[in-house]
């Protein structure tokens, strides 16, 4: 029982590290945008950091399933990652058919989206704050 709940306390904490990176790598797109506005540096920072974001949206879908298989916890995680995906697949589009009118605003909310998603344990609820609403 023990190697169980180590087992499972290992694949949420790969699980945080992953939708950390994908917090990380977002950020990180919010100030290359900025620097893409006001140098010629910027397209290249921006275009890496657009293909760091889509691995680390991958990452995320991965690391889900592989927090829910041993544990057979709740499959919620994975739908929140795999929904993830889908707007990052849609926001690379945008960036590539340069439409910075969508392309912005879906960038703002893909960031939103995953600092909502940094507190989740591996049944798909906060683990910061208890039923009771207290921490």
């Amino acid at each position: 029982m023990a190697t169980d709940t180590t087992a499972e306390h290992r694949s949420l904490t790969f699980l945080r590290i992953a939708v950390a990176l994908q917090t990380s790598a977002i950020f990180f797109q919010a100030v290359t945008a900025g620097v893409l506005l006001s140098s010629s540096h910027g397209e290249v920072l921006h275009s890496a950091g657009a293909r760091v974001m889509y691995a680390a949206s991958m990452l995320y879908v991965l690391t889900a399933i592989l927090a829910w298989r041993p544990g057979g916890g709740s499959p919620r995680p994975i739908l929140y990652a795999s929904g993830f995906l889908a707007l990052a697949s849609v926001q690379v589009a945008l960036g590539i058919a340069h439409m910075p009118s969508l392309h912005v605003p879906l960038g703002v909310l893909m960031f939103g989206l995953s600092v909502l998603a940094l507190p989740v344990d591996g049944r798909g609820t906060s683990s910061s704050i208890s039923r009771s609403g207290r921490a």
